[in-house]
């Protein structure tokens, strides 16, 4: 049974390996336009070969471009197709042979187009206003539908009809607008397959340029060395370029033309008569251009190019002036001599209106273009001189002179007569006229002068005028004289006479003015002057019956009225005046009498202002009139701005015054004085003036000149400033001199220093030290004690930096402080003075004074404090130390102070003046408080002790230094009391060891 079944399966596995089975994957295929695939053909059984056919039937051979055909292994071959096209479509047939057998398998080939966007350019660019066609051309198989978009928003055609989808899928525009300008979606659908695809396309809207000239016309001025500039503006997009040309020839940058950046100016520079004419702005984009003419009109200045002097003689027929100008536009000439102006067309004839002639028509103007004429008739003397012709147009005006040179014989001018008396010299002026110059020759009686017989006559010649002085001796000089002057074109004569003068007439009273101590008395001039002028006028008064006072007043012009003073009110006068000239002096006029007023207030005084240096400082004075028969006792003035309504203060002056000074006004203000006389009787009137004052100088002009300078806010600011900087200085002064001020304070509080009397918190617990001195000075201590001290019981101890140089002793029931005057032991060294009051019961007292020499030392604080001085930094105090021991205080160059006239005053506080060495120890002057907490007292040095029963006397002497010793000058002696108490001075060596040393007494 078993062998049955395997041989079923042996046959059927025979017959299975005799079949061949052909399979292609994929089993179709869809291949876009382009793209490339490949097909596999599997084969089941043995075959030998495997071949693959195109849909034709042709054979595929293996060397073919587009279409290659590989085969793997013996069951397996591949068919790929490279860039398919529409030709590549069809069915492809795979044939697996072995020997008679045969197996294949088909696999159709579907060619389609995938979108493709053929042409969509970005951007497209149209002109505003034309039919824009957006191109975007699309491919596809089959054909797509294309959709545009514009700013995320389908474009419905229906809605605008502006708007069009052509039937190749581009989208028109019609009359196409800048708002349409920016981005758009062309998209391609298939709907078969699913497939979109979209480009966008930006569209750019170009703006045809606009030109708008600044001016269409621009004026300038030629040969004044300045430039022309024309100017457009021109919009549009893209942003347009813009150029000028003139002539048709396109301007650039160069030495006579200058184009800005963007071109929309154009300078001409120094401007000629020939660049007048049209310029044109062109702009120019994409879209197109435009031009703009702009006009330039140069003008040019009058210049006057001929005019030549001109010479004549007297009685020509005619003498004929030219002068020529140029200018644009055509200027006006115009003639002028002395104050006469000549223009032509004005007092025009009938017949002429160029035409211009004087009323006597002997000046007559003609113009012909540029060419001006100026013909004198019948030429005169007096026509000689300078004459202007002016040449002037709306751009300017030119000047220039000619003379005019007129010949004429001698012409003599001058009074004829001349007045003097025997004595006094006299001038006969003989003024000539003459081109050219005359002699001039004085004759008398036919005879020339001067004479030998002649003596008292001299001549005095000028170019224009010869003088004949004559000094009369008797009558015989009075009388006629000749003056001749000739020169080339003539000769004339002209007498003169000498005539002896008289004293002047009597002058005639008008009127008397009388008021109560004065009278104005008012007068005619004399009907003759005697032929010479009135020197002074004399005026007479008097009481009815008494003898005439008389007072003699300087003529002036237009005199008329003269004041007379020093009369009596009401009193009844008379007054007579005369004249006096050079002859003498003339009859009196006839009396007028006149009665003064009665006792009365002053009359207003004359007021006049004088304005000083500064504008805004002024003088008035006042002319003093009638007193009113009182003496006056004062003026009152008072003053105010106009534009206020309330008076300054009313100013007192004394009657002898005649002025006052304003100052510190107003700049610029208009002010009105009223001052008022007062006698006796009264007030007068008040005088009254008004003024204006000047202009603040700091203030700076708006236009004027472009001056410039300091307003008041600066000057203002500048004080300020001053006054601050002076303010630091005086606090930097008190800081280093005193230990007082702001910046004191701010070294005390912010920085940690420390102040004048403050206290350090080793010595508020008792403690003392000194610190180490350099010098390798002795220290001498000076002791008042009642008993001997505990260190002399045990044998000499050598203090060191932290022994205390004295210790508390046992006191008396009471003990009074002693003062002591001390001097530096050297002219360099130091003096530390300290007075303490140790107390060791509440009965007991002792007051120890102990004196430190040391090097010199810079300058302490008057009030240092021992927190921050080097004698408080010294080191601690021993254990065997006494607390109740006072500071070092230094008492080095310590001044003089007032002596007490009272027994019992506070204590004087002494000023210590700084040491020189800043790196020595500073003084310590505060009041150390023991820590015993019975009755313990302090001695303040630097201020009134109140405590103390007695007062100190600090009277000190005064060292003075030389070779290093100190002398010691006497001054004023201090009695110290001390009860119960012996004085012990020691010097301990600074440098000695600390555990080694004697004491020396003192």
């Amino acid at each position: 049974m078993l062998q049955i079944r395997d041989l079923i399966w042996g046959l059927l596995f025979a017959g299975c390996a005799a079949a061949i089975q052909v399979q292609i994957t994929p089993t179709q295929g869809e291949i876009s336009v382009g793209e490339s695939k490949f097909f596999l053909c599997e084969v089941v059984g043995d075959a030998k070969d495997i071949d693959w056919y195109t849909p034709s039937g042709e054979k595929i051979l293996p060397n073919r471009p587009d279409i290659f055909v590989s085969r793997g292994d013996e069951t397996m071959s591949t068919l790929t197709i490279y860039h398919a096209n529409v030709d590549s479509a069809g069915i492809y047939k795979c044939v697996a042979r072995n020997g008679d057998k045969e197996a294949q398998a088909t696999v159709q080939v579907k060619i389609f187009q995938k979108i493709t966007f053929q042409s969509a350019p970005s951007p497209q660019e149209f002109n505003e206003g034309d039919d824009a066609d957006i191109v975007c051309d699309v491919v596809s198989s089959p054909p797509p539908a294309i959709i545009w978009k514009h700013k995320g928003s389908r474009i419905q055609v229906a809605k605008d009809v502006r708007f069009k989808i052509m039937v190749n899928g581009h989208l028109q525009i019609r009359g196409i607008k800048k708002i349409d300008e920016g981005m758009y979606n062309c998209e391609a659908r298939i709907m078969a397959r699913g497939e979109i695809d979209f480009k966008m396309i930006k569209v750019v809207v170009n703006v045809l340029p606009t030109i708008r000239a600044r001016l269409s016309e621009v004026n300038a001025t030629a040969d004044s060395d300045r430039s022309a500039l024309l100017a457009c503006d021109a919009d549009g997009f893209p942003e347009p370029t813009v150029t000028w040309a003139h002539n048709n020839v396109v301007l650039e940058t160069g030495n006579k033309y200058s184009v800005s950046d963007d071109g929309s100016e154009l300078l001409i520079k120094s401007v000629k008569k020939v660049d007048e004419g049209d310029y044109t702005c062109i702009a120019k984009n994409k879209a197109g251009e435009k031009a703009e003419e702009v006009s330039l009109n140069v003008f040019v200045k009058p210049r006057i190019t001929y005019l030549n002097n001109q010479t004549a003689s007297e009685f020509d027929e005619q003498v004929t002036l030219t002068c020529e100008a140029s200018g644009d536009p055509t200027p006006t000439i115009s003639w002028s001599f002395q104050n006469r102006v000549f223009t032509e067309g004005e007092q025009a004839s009938w017949t002429r209106p160029d035409k211009y002639e004087s009323l006597d028509r002997n000046i007559v103007v003609r113009t012909h273009a540029r060419v001006s004429s100026l013909t004198l008739k019948n030429v005169l003397f007096t026509y000689a001189g300078q004459y202007l012709c002016t040449a002037s147009n709306s751009i300017g005006q030119d000047i220039k002179q000619l003379y005019l040179e007129v010949r004429y014989a001698p012409k003599i001018l001058g009074p004829v007569t001349v007045y003097t008396w025997e004595g006094n010299a006299a001038n006969i002026s003989c003024e000539v006229e003459a081109y050219p110059g005359a002699s001039v020759v004085w004759f008398r009686d036919g005879l020339q002068l001067p004479s030998s017989n002649t003596t008292n006559m001299k001549i005095y010649n000028t170019p224009t005028i010869s003088y004949l002085e004559i000094t009369p001796d008797s009558q015989n000089d009075f009388g006629s004289y000749n003056c001749t002057a000739t020169n080339v074109m003539g000769s004339e004569s002209k007498e003169f006479i000498l005539i002896q003068a008289e004293v002047p007439s009597s002058p005639e009273i008008e009127q008397v003015e009388p008021f109560s101590s004065t009278a104005v008395v008012k007068f005619e001039e004399p009907d003759s002057m005697g032929g010479v002028p009135i020197i002074k006028y004399r005026v007479e008064w008097r009481l009815t019956g008494q003898d005439w006072t008389g007072k003699e007043h300087y003529a002036s012009d237009d005199m008329t009225a003269i004041t007379i003073v020093g009369l009596k009110p009401e009193t009844t006068y008379e007054v007579k005046m005369s004249a006096i000239n050079g002859k003498g002096e003339g009859e009196s006029s006839l009396p007028s009498t006149f009665k003064t007023e009665p006792v009365r207030e002053p009359s207003a005084p004359i007021l006049e202002v004088k304005v000083q240096e500064r504008g805004n400082t002024l003088k008035v004075n006042w002319i003093k009139q009638d007193d009113g028969g009182s003496p006056i006792k004062h003026y009152l003035v008072r003053y105010k701005a106009k534009h206020v309504s309330d008076w300054k203060p009313e100013i007192r002056i004394p009657h002898n015054s005649e002025y006052v000074m304003l100052s510190g006004l107003d700049w610029n203000t208009e002010y009105e004085v009223h001052v008022v006389a007062e006698n006796q009787q009264g007030k007068s009137e008040p005088g009254v003036i008004s003024f204006r004052t000047a202009t603040d100088p700091t203030t700076i002009p708006d236009a004027v000149d472009g001056g410039s300078g300091l307003g008041t806010g600066a000057i203002v600011g500048i004080l300020i400033v001053v006054f601050f900087l002076l303010l630091v200085g005086v606090d930097v002064t008190c800081y280093f001199l005193n230990k007082c001020g702001l910046l004191m304070c701010i070294a005390v509080n912010f920085c940690g220093k420390a102040g004048p009397g403050a206290k350090s918190k080793d010595m508020e617990e008792g403690q003392a030290a000194f610190t180490k001195d350099e010098s390798k000075e002795p220290i001498v201590e000076v002791r008042t004690e009642e008993e001997q001290t505990p260190n002399q019981g045990g044998g000499p101890t050598e203090p060191n930096e932290t022994t205390p140089l004295t210790e508390p002793e046992p006191a008396a029931a009471d003990t009074t402080s002693m003062v002591v005057n001390l001097l530096p032991s050297t002219a360099t060294n130091s003096v530390a003075e300290s007075f303490s009051t140790a107390q060791s019961s509440p009965a007991s007292e002792s007051t120890t004074l102990t004196t430190s020499a040391s090097s010199p030392t810079k300058a302490a604080p008057a009030k240092a404090s021992p927190k921050n001085s080097p004698a408080a930094q010294s080191s601690p105090l021993n254990a065997n130390t006494q607390p109740d021991v006072g500071p070092l205080v230094d008492l080095s160059d310590t001044p003089k102070a007032p002596p007490s006239s009272d027994p019992t005053p506070p204590v004087s506080e002494p000023v210590s003046p700084p040491s020189a060495n800043a790196d020595g120890p500073q003084s310590q002057r505060d009041t150390v408080k023991a820590p015993d907490s019975t009755q313990n007292k302090d001695l303040q040095v630097d201020g009134p002790a109140k405590d103390a029963p007695n007062a100190l006397c600090t009277d000190s002497t005064t060292p003075a230094h030389n070779d290093g010793k100190t002398v010691k000058d006497d001054s004023t002696k201090c009695e110290t009391e001390v009860k119960n108490a012996t004085a012990e001075v020691k010097t301990v060596p600074n440098e000695a060891p600390q555990t080694n040393g004697n004491e020396s007494k003192a």
